[in-house]
């Protein structure tokens, strides 16, 4: 299992625009982060977790070629604002592009994209195909997928288990019988915003935390924001297992 990181940022990237602070000028590839998403590929399967703002991007730097599916953790812009670009997996792979998401996500995309689902659909429009997640495994080509829900605040999202892998972003809450699917893993990727108090997202002390009850092997920190602090710094106070993730980081399992 290949787990390929496109992007680690929280829904404003860093740079965020017109801000001054240190991470944002920092000049370190490791603190340029674009909006969360992570590439999975397994011998002939590749899925994608997420089609934020910068999708488009995220394609041509890590020159993907093809797609056999796309998950959706949740409905927030920053994690479907770049559906449209799905189109040239279409085009290439002359196929519909199955979507996963919950029910809420779904009906996003379909008052978001309607003229993806219109009857008369104008011609060049992506096409895809919309499957409902529910909270329970199931399998895209030779990859099976567990979904592992987390609260978002108030919000339901979905996480994904991938064998000895897991993958949660934009959480706050994790329920004792969701955590217990998260048992026994070699990767755990888990989101944590800052070090300050949010209500939404974990802060890195509540992540680690979380880290050190799920106890994998290794885990890597995403969907982080600026005032988390300068990637350089920040390595330094984590566990020797623990590690901020960046752009373009590859792990194997």
């Amino acid at each position: 299992m290949k787990l390929t990181f496109l992007g680690t940022g929280t829904s404003q990237g860093i740079p965020v625009v017109a801000c001054d602070c240190e991470v944002c000028r920092s000049v370190d590839f490791h603190d340029q982060r674009l909006r969360s998403s992570v590439l999975i590929e397994h011998k002939e399967t590749s899925l994608l977790i997420d089609t934020g703002p910068d999708f488009r991007q995220q394609m041509l730097t890590h020159r993907v070629k093809r797609l056999d599916a796309v998950l959706y953790t949740h409905e927030h812009k920053d994690h479907t604002a770049g559906l449209d670009d799905i189109r040239s997996f279409n085009f290439k792979q002359k196929m519909d592009m199955p979507l996963y998401g919950r029910h809420t996500v779904l009906d996003q995309l379909k008052k978001e994209y309607a003229y993806m689902f219109a009857e008369k659909k104008y011609p060049g429009v992506a096409n895809v195909a919309i499957h409902e997640l529910k909270n329970s495994p199931f399998t895209i080509g030779d990859i099976m997928v567990q979904p592992i829900e987390v609260m978002h605040y108030k919000l339901p999202v979905f996480g994904f288990r991938f064998d000895n892998m897991a993958y949660i972003t934009d959480a706050k809450t994790v329920a004792p019988s969701e955590r217990e699917k998260l048992k026994n893993l070699d990767v755990l990727v888990i989101n944590a915003l800052q070090k300050k108090e949010h209500i939404s997202h974990l802060t890195l002390a509540e992540a680690l935390q979380f880290i050190e009850e799920i106890n994998p092997k290794r885990a890597y920190i995403t969907h982080v924001g600026h005032y988390m602090g300068l990637y350089r710094d920040v390595a330094l106070e984590l566990p020797k297992n623990v590690h901020l993730a960046y752009d373009g980081l590859i792990l194997n399992s």
